[in-house]
């Protein structure tokens, strides 16, 4: 399961609002260190790799949301970067290992920033789009056993030619655009 749980809750009344947590897919990580729900994690140093051979984000260019399947143009699997983390659950005990995938903004990226529904109440630089981070081979041992402040600086927007464009042309024929670009 895709998601990081809290610590087990300590009492009933706190055993109550936490059944009411919201999922945690996705963790920012400009608030990873402060948000409750991460934050032990993060200064824990509990990073972790997350293999994918692809992952979808909404793209609602064409007014509505088509699923953009995100896959590397190299054809090799993506290494998500992650928290992780392990939940007792109380009623049995049983030990649950679980993750986060960390995300950054990605306003202004030339492919990562057409993403996601746009939001007609902010101005198109202020969109807050986001993305997960892909870490390249050669930063998987650094991310894995740096500091936090070494971490934080490892959570970019892959680079545009990282992607298989094949789903970004398919929207830009959609929308009649040219699709040199």
């Amino acid at each position: 399961m895709c998601k990081l749980y809290p610590m087990a809750p300590r009492d009933p009344v706190e055993r109550y609002f936490r059944a009411r947590v919201p999922e945690t897919n996705n963790a920012r990580s400009e608030t990873a260190a402060s948000r409750p729900t991460y934050r032990a994690a993060w200064a824990a140093g509990q990073r972790c790799l997350i293999p994918a051979a692809w992952y979808q984000e909404p793209n609602w260019e064409t007014g509505r949301n088509v699923w953009r399947r995100m896959t590397r143009a190299d054809g090799e699997p993506w290494a998500i970067a992650g928290l992780w983390s392990e939940w007792t659950d109380p009623a049995t005990g049983e030990i649950v290992p679980n993750f986060t995938m960390l995300t950054v903004n990605c306003d202004g990226h030339p492919s990562l920033g057409r993403l996601h529904e746009p939001d007609p109440k902010l101005p198109a630089d202020a969109q807050d789009k986001r993305s997960v981070v892909s870490l390249e081979p050669d930063q998987w041992t650094a991310w894995l056993e740096a500091t936090p402040d070494e971490a934080m600086g490892l959570l970019v927007a892959p680079p545009t030619e990282r992607f298989d464009r094949s789903d970004t042309l398919r929207t830009d024929q959609s929308l009649g655009r040219q699709t040199g670009r």
